[in-house]
């Protein structure tokens, strides 16, 4: 029978394979803490992405740890058993039932933590650790080897190395594994869900709030235990503003309505952004703008596939932004002097994509050695070109406050990509039905 935690088992015999093959050591990897969020409130605790990748344990107060040399092993060290404590804020796993439910080969209370790092340092070349990113955290590791170099009269070395952990798990997580492409898909079902639902809900005079309340809804509803981002819902001028998430505004006839919310499940992000009419009857400004950024998704999306480097989505959607702003009036001069001189950033200055996975921009470097990466099955990637048009004299007044953007979660295939959002929808067709079909 496998076990339920397989897949967490297997990435942490990867990481320890590649510990041994660098020359061994230990392996440390800490998850978040808890946040006050006033007083003795706190905001909901969510692990640590790279601890969680390891893991998939739940609690606070955790840390995994992963030996190196000639007795390899994995180690979690997580709180006890304690009952008054579990009357309070309910059930903790506990060194031995953590055991045998995680697939570590150890597990020890969290309270020995410090004691048992120093005697399983000893005589270890390297430890792997992500320094910089938790002050408190390099201290007590700074501290554990301080405590290590002291028992050198008696023999034992200290690891003569500081190695960061984040940059091989950063190369691990690039690559997503069954487990968790099924994990995302099922996550961009339940967000491609809220937004057939934030459509049929949005209406002239609404609050962009009220829209806000049935995404979170359908979230919750289906699993989900919170968005992965805050949502961002924007109508008229707002969907001109990137990341506008005050979402306080009266909806008015005859504007657009820019979301961009995706849930999170099982530590794993979804991405979606739709733009469709409050009214729901596209105008022909809108028509226009939305068309065009559609049609650049689509030729960014023909660009994802293996092989091709990661700005070639990026350039396919600028080449038919830049074409499209001529033709429409928006931007003067030839496409290839649009495109040279960034002129098309005025309505376009984001990026077309970024990687997803535990995170919504997500582990892993965008170029190797100063080039491009080339792209692989099994990478995670948002396709989310658009086009923002604020109020200007040299722009005609029906494209005024017009705020576009199309954003899909593309898995790269073998063959090409699989938009694992396409529940949304997108066209302008099918966007209209649905809402006229609601009312």
């Amino acid at each position: 029978m496998t076990h339920p935690y397989a897949p967490f088992i297997a990435r942490r015999q990867r990481l320890l394979d590649h510990i041994q093959q660098t020359g061994g050591g230990v392996a440390i990897i800490p998850t978040a803490r808890e946040v006050v969020r006033n007083r003795d409130a706190h905001f909901p605790f969510r692990p640590d992405s790279y601890f969680h990748y390891l893991t998939g344990f739940p609690e606070p107060e955790a840390v995994l740890v992963l030996v190196g040399g000639d007795n390899p092993r994995s180690i979690l060290f997580c709180r006890e058993k304690n009952e008054e404590r579990e009357i309070w804020d309910g059930y903790r796993w506990g060194p031995e039932a953590a055991t045998a439910q995680f697939g570590v080969n150890e597990a020890h209370a969290i309270a020995c933590f410090d004691e048992e790092i120093v005697e399983l340092l000893a005589d270890q070349p390297t430890i792997h650790f992500a320094m910089g990113h938790d002050a408190a955290w390099d201290k007590r590791i700074i501290d554990a080897l301080g405590r290590v170099r002291e028992k050198t009269r008696a023999g034992i070395t200290a690891p003569g190395a500081i190695a960061d952990i984040h940059a091989v798990l950063d190369e691990m997580r690039l690559i997503k594994d069954g487990f968790e492409q099924d994990i995302m898909r099922k996550a961009a079902q339940i967000s491609a869900g809220a937004h057939r639902r934030a459509m049929r809900a949005s209406a002239p005079d609404r609050f962009e709030y009220e829209i806000e309340a049935e995404l979170l809804h359908a979230f919750r509803s289906a699993g989900s235990p919170f968005p992965a981002y805050s949502s961002i819902v924007a109508s008229g001028p707002n969907a001109c503003v990137l990341h506008y998430v005050t979402n306080d505004r009266r909806m008015r006839d005859g504007e657009l309505l820019l979301i961009d919310a995706g849930c999170e499940l099982d530590g794993y992000a979804s991405d979606i952004t739709r733009t469709f009419p409050v009214n729901g009857t596209f105008s022909g400004a809108q028509r226009d703008i939305y068309n065009l950024v559609l049609d650049a998704q689509h030729a960014a999306a023909e660009a994802t596939r293996p092989g091709a480097l990661w700005n070639d989505p990026h350039d396919a959607a600028v080449a038919v932004l830049a074409q499209g702003m001529v033709d429409l009036g928006l931007l003067k001069g030839s496409v290839d002097e649009v495109i040279e001189k960034g002129d098309y950033r005025r309505f376009y200055m984001h990026r077309t994509g970024h990687w997803l996975g535990m995170d919504v921009h997500d582990a892993g470097e965008y170029k190797v050695h100063g080039d491009w990466r080339e792209l692989e099955p099994g990478m995670v990637l948002t396709i989310e070109p658009g086009c923002y048009i604020r109020p200007a004299d040299d722009v005609p007044e029906a494209f005024w406050n017009i705020g576009v953007r199309i954003e899909d979660d593309a898995l790269v295939t073998p063959e090409g990509c699989e938009l694992i959002t396409a529940d949304a929808p997108k066209t302008i067709d099918d966007i209209e039905a649905l809402m006229r079909d609601t009312a």
